[in-house]
């Protein structure tokens, strides 16, 4: 067993385990949790073991106890360890009255936080993190980085907003209004997504949106070498759309011009913002001949 299995097999051996909901993560984390010792609880609105049509009989299987139907939430009193989704709301009574009461809660994310082995990207924002993501996981690949040596991860707010560790190189693309019905106010949904710098350990790598308030403002939170990113400004500190048309990056007193912006397949002046903020993140991380390759082929 890897050292990191046996950690976590170590945390769930013989506590009392309850998810909420069996979506497609919790499934696997079910039948994981079950195996390594756990006795768990499946907590969620439906009403009967039947509802959840063919898992029903994994349920019956596993042995799961149930807490069904409009208290559903009665199941996590009494808990060591609550998995919760990233769709129920943290600041829930329920979930808090457990946290005050001793129980860890936490998420499949935290959890790959806690026992992941190799160094974490994580990205976030309310816009282009769904394609800085990618890009920065080519950048990797096209020079031939092992998926064993890194991991990039996208991040919501929902995710981020009970984490208490953060990525190595942390990227927020921008914060506008966005989930407010999810969160209790603008302010908790800036919060949430503070939480991917908050706990960085130096050294570690900043690259914030230069053209978002919000995102310039998070500069006191940044703990290591941070950066910026922008198609409208020349910057001495990070990745920008010069005026000629090439992207470059600034960086200790050195201008790299790096790809020509007629050159670049993604269309859309904000896919040149994603493709600034993936550079700037992996820069001095990977060749620049590799940046360049997935920049015009992407």
């Amino acid at each position: 067993m890897q050292k990191e299995q046996q950690q976590l097999a170590e945390l769930v051996k013989g506590k009392k385990v309850a998810f909420i909901g069996a979506g497609v993560s919790h499934k696997t984390l079910i039948e994981e949790f079950v195996g390594l010792g756990a006795h768990v609880t499946l907590c969620d609105k439906k009403n009967s073991v039947d509802d959840f049509g063919s898992y029903a009989e994994t349920i019956r299987r596993l042995g799961i106890d149930l807490s069904l139907g409009e208290h559903y939430m009665d199941g996590f009193r009494g808990q060591d360890i609550i998995l919760r989704t990233p769709g129920f709301e943290y600041y829930q009574k329920p979930l808090q009255d457990a946290i005050a009461a001793g129980t860890l809660v936490t998420s499949e994310v935290e959890l790959f936080f806690d026992y992941c082995p190799c160094e974490i990207v994580g990205v976030t924002g309310s816009d282009g993190k769904t394609t800085t993501t990618p890009l920065l996981s080519k950048f990797y690949e096209a020079a031939e980085v092992s998926p064993d040596d890194v991991a990039v991860v996208e991040l919501s707010s929902f995710q981020l907003i009970s984490m208490r560790k953060s990525p190595k190189i942390a990227v927020v693309t921008n914060v506008t209004p966005n989930h407010l019905d999810h969160h209790k106010d603008m302010q908790e949904y800036i919060d949430a997504k503070r939480n991917i710098l908050l706990h960085q350990v130096p050294p570690c790598r900043e690259v914030l949106g230069y053209e978002n308030d919000i995102t310039r403002s998070m500069v006191p939170d940044c703990k290591g070498k941070q950066v910026w990113f922008t198609r409208l400004h020349d910057t001495d500190n990070g990745a920008f759309l010069r005026g000629d048309g090439m992207l470059c990056m600034a960086e200790d007193g050195v201008v790299t011009p790096f790809l020509a912006q007629k050159d670049i397949k993604l269309r859309g002046l904000h896919n040149i913002e994603n493709l600034l903020a993936a550079a700037a993140a992996v820069w001095g991380e990977v060749p620049v001949e590799a940046i360049q390759k997935v920049g015009s082929t992407f």
